[in-house]
């Protein structure tokens, strides 16, 4: 770090590899959809995905297939102390089982890998210098002791905790003289008095005067990773993220992001928040609640249509409710001028119901196939009728002359036991059953 306030000193140019790669779009803040669509999910690896993140991300690959886009997996990995062995793996295979996979991830590549943000240090090195070369921001040397001492007053005090910029306005001369006791100081950004003011795609115009009611952000730690309002800047830059659909609880920080965008000069992208997904009582969902994780509802042996259904159907951004569509469907019909501003309650009292009705569909179309394939044994057996075939199969499997259709024996008993049935000894009499119901009456009616 001491070296890296001495680079700065010296006035240069903005290093290259800030630079946005060439033929991706600058956005504006306007709605124009006019250059190519790249979204991203962007979770961190601290839990397993659950059901917010899905609805999240289930937006996201929603809008980039509308707009013939690209939709990202990133994980932000930079909370190293809290990191879940197995969840960055999860993830990805969580999205890949609800049917909505990644263009570009950790698992898959891409032009603007890598993926994770641990793997990216040396790009927010780099956009922390140049922040520090213009002024702003700022070496801060306060202790962990002396910001938990400020935070405890303000709470004593029924106000919220801030820092006190203390470091803001140190002279080099005394940033020197820390810097040989304290090589190692986090970076703070300088926030503007006058935060621009931005259109959200949901919630309108929006202006948070965060200067105003929070101290100086720290933007790089001491251990030389980024927070998450460094490195979301700098990754959306660098990826080409057109636009960025991320819970709302963010909205408020989006002005804190276009002043970062400002001091890089930077063109930031569309913003669009998304409202929370709550439980039915109106509590957040918590990854404290173990039955709100995917793989909870997959080892259960839910559909993941099912969860698309029901997360589909407790908000908005569709024409309309409705059960059953495909994923084709509901791209079709996503707009974010439908989505509203009330967040999304979700009943998960209905998932069983919603789960049933799209078994009984996927049900009716194996039992449609396999008609289909029957109907093509019965005509390459030669001098049999197709509904002779089907008598035979009916009594080889129940015994019956008469019941349920074939197919639909054949599809609730499933191939062991189908198998099972016509290979047991003894089954070829169903032959002579039907032979004698059908052939013989008429030989004898003959005679």
């Amino acid at each position: 770090m001491a070296a890296l306030w001495k680079r700065v000193v010296q006035p240069r140019t903005v290093p290259a590899a800030l630079a946005r790669p060439r033929g991706w779009r600058e956005a504006s803040l306007g709605a124009d959809l006019g250059g190519a669509v790249r979204v991203r999910f962007a979770p961190s690896p601290t839990g397993f995905l659950h059901l917010g993140g899905l609805r999240t991300a289930l937006y996201n690959y929603i809008f980039a297939k509308k707009h013939r886009g690209s939709f990202i997996l990133r994980l932000e990995d930079t909370d190293q102390a809290r990191l879940v062995p197995g969840a960055a793996e999860n993830i990805e295979d969580m999205l890949e089982w609800a049917g909505i996979p990644p263009d570009e991830s950790p698992r898959r590549g891409g032009p603007a890998g890598p993926y994770r943000q641990s793997q990216r240090l040396e790009l927010y090195a780099q956009a922390a210098e140049a922040l520090l070369r213009t002024g702003a921001a700022y070496p801060c040397f306060c202790s962990p002791q002396r910001l938990e001492l400020l935070k405890k007053e303000a709470l004593r005090n029924h106000q919220t905790p801030r820092y006190d910029n203390r470091c803001r306005n140190l002279s080099q001369k005394q940033v020197a003289q820390r810097l040989a006791t304290d090589p190692k100081p986090a970076i703070r950004f300088r926030l503007e008095v006058e935060a621009p003011a931005f259109q959200d795609l949901v919630y309108g115009w929006n202006r948070h005067e965060v200067a105003s009611v929070e101290g100086d952000p720290v933007i790089l730690k001491s251990d030389g990773f980024p927070t998450y309002h460094l490195a979301c800047v700098v990754d959306d830059h660098h990826m080409g993220i057109s636009h960025v659909l991320r819970g709302s609880e963010w909205l408020t920080s989006t002005s804190k992001h276009l002043l970062l965008y400002q001091a890089l000069g930077w063109q930031p992208p569309h913003f669009a928040h998304l409202p929370l997904l709550l439980n039915r009582d109106g509590s957040k969902l918590s990854k404290r609640q173990g039955d709100i994780f995917l793989e909870h509802f997959a080892a259960a042996g839910f559909l993941p249509d099912a969860l698309v259904d029901i997360i589909t159907n407790c908000g908005s951004g569709f024409a309309e409710n409705q059960m059953g569509r495909t994923l084709p469907e509901l791209t079709a019909q996503f707009d974010l001028a439908r989505i509203t501003c009330h967040s999304a309650l979700l009943d998960l009292q209905k998932l069983p119901e919603f789960n049933r009705l799209l078994e009984r569909s996927d049900t009716d179309v194996t039992q449609a196939v396999l008609n289909g394939e029957l109907k093509k044994l019965s005509e390459g057996l030669e001098g049999t009728k197709h509904s002779t075939v089907m008598k035979l199969l009916r009594v080889a499997l129940s015994g019956q002359l008469q019941g349920p259709p074939v197919a639909e024996m054949m599809v609730c008993l499933g191939p062991k036991e189908v198998r099972g049935r016509i290979q047991k000894p003894g089954a070829g009499t169903a032959w002579r059953t039907v032979e004698d119901a059908h052939l013989r009456p008429r030989e004898r009616t003959a005679e």
